[in-house]
């Protein structure tokens, strides 16, 4: 069994005293206020690092804060564990005799699983096992009218990268309440392939990470394959057969490791069939050029089995892919990287790429570690977002686990997405 410190909770009788010393004079940021109905209590999380602490009020004059705080005033509560499996810590307590007030957990705060280990047998506290809600995935495609195209967005599974990696110089007590870590430090990403139908056809916004991958890869990734892009078409009604233009906004493998597969013979081969596959002629020189620093996520069986088999089509600069669809430059997470734009009757999506991966980074300097020219990202960023919330684009995000699509506002000097899928 193994647990680590998640939260310190603090019964309050006072909130408005309590809130005058955590957050006026010790300046700690209080965050909004949840209700737990299984335990009659509002609780109010102040983050203070890798932990937290939370202020406990009573909702109910019977419920256990209630009760506590008659009997022996405000003060320390109870200590919080995170567990990554609550309900095998339980059998591991009572195969040792511990004395438990929960046999079975129940509903927490946030969505997830608690339950008590009695004071007896803790040394007079009373400590709350907690198991994380998991990883919510929408990953269910939908279908978006606009304008004179259709919008398909798809997935590819979910997997997962190192959270400071994908949030660079960010702090982790900050970057850890968007998207919560593993034990190997890594946060939950989903891969949102987009398929624009059009009078012309169907073309694909990048593919996924397929599943040439070796086992020892999958494993580093956590690249979990229950449901991926096989399935999503046909959810959508669609098949690989079905796509006529696979575009590339960049090669790395989460993007494009999809693009090809191996047929019977052990052989790499295109995956959709009937597809041309449209690459930025600099972006393929990296691709086939790499360092130090980007070997890793460029593999040539993703993409060079393409040039093999002639169904690609290079582009040397910004501009139309098809009517309605076109790509702009972006630098920055590559030499080459590119957003994607989608306009019909006067409506503007934006694939955004490794630009804005998630929900959380639509902040300006919320940008990832593994650009290799951060500071292109951070001035291309900074106009892009201002122009998204004046002109209302519909922001794809390839890599959020809950939100494919949204628009960026901003509201009192803070930025949030409205989600629309």
């Amino acid at each position: 069994m193994r647990a680590i410190l998640d939260h310190v909770g603090i019964a309050v009788d006072n909130l408005d005293q309590a809130l005058a010393f955590y957050r006026d004079v010790l300046g700690l940021e209080i965050e909004p206020a949840e209700e737990v109905p299984s335990q009659r209590v509002r609780a109010h999380p102040i983050d203070v690092g890798d932990a937290s602490l939370e202020l406990l009020q009573a909702t109910d004059a019977t419920s256990p804060i209630a009760r506590f705080v008659a009997r022996r005033g405000p003060g320390l509560h109870h200590i919080t564990l995170r567990v990554d499996d609550i309900r095998a810590a339980l059998d591991h307590l009572r195969s040792r005799g511990i004395r438990l007030v929960d046999e079975e957990p129940r509903p927490g705060a946030e969505g997830s699983l608690v339950a008590f280990i009695h004071p007896s047998a803790a040394h007079g506290v009373l400590v709350e096992l907690k198991q994380a809600r998991p990883p919510r995935s929408a990953l269910t495609p939908a279908r978006l009218p606009w304008g004179q195209l259709t919008l398909v967005t798809l997935h590819d599974g979910l997997f997962r990268l190192d959270g400071g990696a994908m949030f660079g110089v960010v702090p982790r007590t900050l970057w850890a309440a968007e998207s919560p870590p593993d034990d190997r430090n890594r946060i939950p990403l989903a891969m949102r392939p987009l398929v624009v139908e059009g009078g012309w056809g169907r073309l694909m916004i990048d593919c996924g990470a397929g599943d040439k991958m070796p086992a020892k890869r999958r494993e580093i990734y956590a690249l979990d394959r229950t449901r991926h892009l096989g399935h999503a078409l046909a959810d959508a009604q669609l098949s690989a057969d079905a796509i006529d233009i696979v575009l590339a906004t960049h090669l790395h493998f989460d993007h494009f490791g999809g693009a090809t597969r191996r047929v019977d013979d052990g052989r790499l081969a295109p995956r959709f069939a009937h597809a041309r596959y449209r690459i930025r002629r600099a972006e393929w020189h990296d691709a086939t050029h790499p360092h130090e620093r980007n070997r890793a996520s460029y593999l040539p069986e993703d993409f060079v089995p393409l040039q093999d088999a002639g169904v690609v089509d290079f582009y040397e600069e910004d501009g139309a892919i098809v009517p309605g669809v076109r790509v702009v430059r972006t630098g920055g997470h590559t030499g080459q990287h590119q957003i994607v734009f989608i306009e019909s009757d006067g409506r503007t999506a934006v694939f955004t790429a490794d630009l804005i991966p998630t929900t959380a980074h639509v902040r300006d300097a919320w940008i990832m570690g593994y650009d290799l020219f951060p500071m292109e990202t951070l001035a291309f960023k900074k106009q892009f977002i201002r122009e998204a919330i004046e002109r209302e684009y519909l922001i794809f995000f390839e890599h959020d686990p809950l939100v494919a699509a949204g628009y960026i506002r901003e509201r009192n000097g803070r930025r949030l997405v409205e989600q629309v899928l």
